[in-house]
Order: C-alpha cells, then sequence, then structure tokens
C-alpha cells in the first residue's frame, strides 16, 4: 500500500486533542474521517505528537496508508475538500518509503508558546494566545529557561498521568523571545512528556513577571516534585510547529 505523510494545521480550540476519542472530537477523527470519503477501509493514521485539548499546529505530520498511488497534490486538495468545516487543513502531503513512521521516525519536535501581554481581554486572538496582564522581563526569563536546556530527570515538569516510562529527556533549546506585544518561548526536543512544554511556560512566566527568581527554576527542576512546578500555562498559546525527519519528506 502506498505511504503518505500530511503535514497538518489545525485550530485546536474545536478539538479534544489529536488522538480520536469516542464521544469527543478529535483531530485525528476529522483526518480519518475525510480519508474514509476517498477510500473504504483506510487504516488508522499515526501522528508525530498527540496534542492535547485546545493546542493548536501549523506543522503536525502524520502518515497514512492508500490502496490507491495517489498524486500528492490530489491527496491534499481531496482531503481539504472533505475537512470542510473542520478547522483543519493538510498543508503538504508526500510519498514516502513503507518504513516511514510519523512518531517513530521523528528525530525532533519543535513547539512555540505565545503569551500577549496587555490589560485587556483578547478579541481577535481570543484561544490562540495567553493573555498575560503584565508586562515580562524576558532577560530574566531566558536565563531562567537555560536551567531546563540538556538531559535532566523532569519530574517536576511531567503531568501526573504521563505514561512516559521515564522522566529522564534532553532538551535542545529553550528560547524566549519578544515580538511587539508577544513573548514567545520557543522549545525543542526529539520527544516531551505530557504537559512538559506548558509547565515550563508557566513556570518562566513566574520569573518574568517577578514572582520568581531565574534560580527559583533550577531549585524546581533539582527537586523532582511535581509541586515545585510553577502553574501549568493554558493550551491556548501552545502550537506545534515542526518535526524533524533524518530526510525531510516535503522537500
Amino acid at each position: 500500500m502506498p505511504r503518505y505523510a500530511l503535514k497538518i494545521e489545525y485550530h485546536g480550540g474545536a478539538f479534544s486533542g489529536w488522538q480520536r476519542q469516542k464521544d469527543h472530537p478529535s483531530v485525528q477523527a476529522a483526518v480519518e474521517n475525510a480519508l474514509s470519503c476517498l477510500e473504504c477501509g483506510v487504516p488508522s493514521i499515526a501522528a508525530a505528537g498527540r496534542t492535547d485539548t485546545g493546542v493548536h499546529a501549523v506543522g503536525q505530520v502524520a502518515h497514512c496508508d492508500m490502496a490507491k498511488d495517489w498524486d500528492p497534490f490530489r491527496l491534499s486538495e481531496a482531503l481539504n475538500h472533505h475537512l470542510k468545516p473542520n478547522l483543519v487543513a493538510i498543508v503538504d502531503s508526500a510519498r514516502v518509503d513503507g518504513d516511514f513512521h510519523a512518531r517513530f521516525s521523528a528525530i525532533e519536535r519543535r513547539y512555540v508558546y505565545r503569551m500577549t501581554c496587555r490589560r485587556a481581554p483578547l478579541t481577535f486572538d481570543k484561544g490562540l494566545a495567553w493573555r498575560v496582564p503584565q508586562e515580562l522581563d524576558i532577560e530574566a526569563m531566558q536565563v531562567g529557561a537555560d536551567f531546563l536546556v540538556g538531559k535532566h530527570d523532569f519530574t517536576t515538569f511531567r503531568a501526573s498521568e504521563c505514561q512516559a516510562k521515564s522522566p529522564v529527556k534532553t532538551v535542545d533549546a529553550v528560547e524566549v523571545s519578544r515580538e511587539g506585544n508577544d513573548v514567545r518561548v520557543t522549545v525543542r526536543a526529539r520527544s516531551f512528556l505530557h504537559n512538559q512544554v506548558r509547565s515550563f511556560v508557566g513556570t518562566i512566566e513566574r520569573v518574568g513577571a517577578g514572582s520568581w527568581k531565574p534560580e527559583d527554576v533550577k531549585a524546581a527542576l533539582e527537586a523532582r516534585e511535581r509541586a515545585a512546578c510553577g502553574p501549568v500555562a493554558p493550551p491556548d498559546g501552545l502550537y506545534l510547529t515542526g518535526v524533524g525527519y533524518p530526510v525531510d519528506p516535503f522537500v
């Protein structure tokens, strides 16, 4: 069966996450339902990351096996037609080798978290960013974020329901930047624990707001206790922006 990689964009606000769930809308179900309109009996698809309720994506990757040899462009166009009116889009597709796996072949995942510093409620960006009512010191946030880079036991930043076998992960980068009123935190790693990025952001936001010192992030990490984590940031501002593979399937 020909295998295809799909690059997927979605607004997570209407979904209970990526993974198919009984009685709850999911991105996976929306894409699989669109695939079923093209062919009968399409196997379940696999994605690079199982984003949570309310989390968005501009670079999610999934793979699917089709019975027919589809032109990738026509496959994207047909899926987008059947995905309406869901806020999900196939932005690219590519034929890949049969051993390509969207999840297990990935060597990097990239997330961006967006905060907007303003007193007024969000209007156009409601559901797309975390409104923070005070200015943030991004230099102090970066100092705190630097403690999170490298190979560590991230028990402090791991949700209690996380199913990963080990809390040890290697984080390649945590970068804090500003664009106007927006403060963005970019995180790169091969893989993540459940709620790890949102836990990072909620903790270093406390540094930016002046409630924590940068060194408090190091102390929280070394505590290896969930209670030492700062508040978990809401899902609204989190975006899966890209997935890295040894060979980019979309080039």
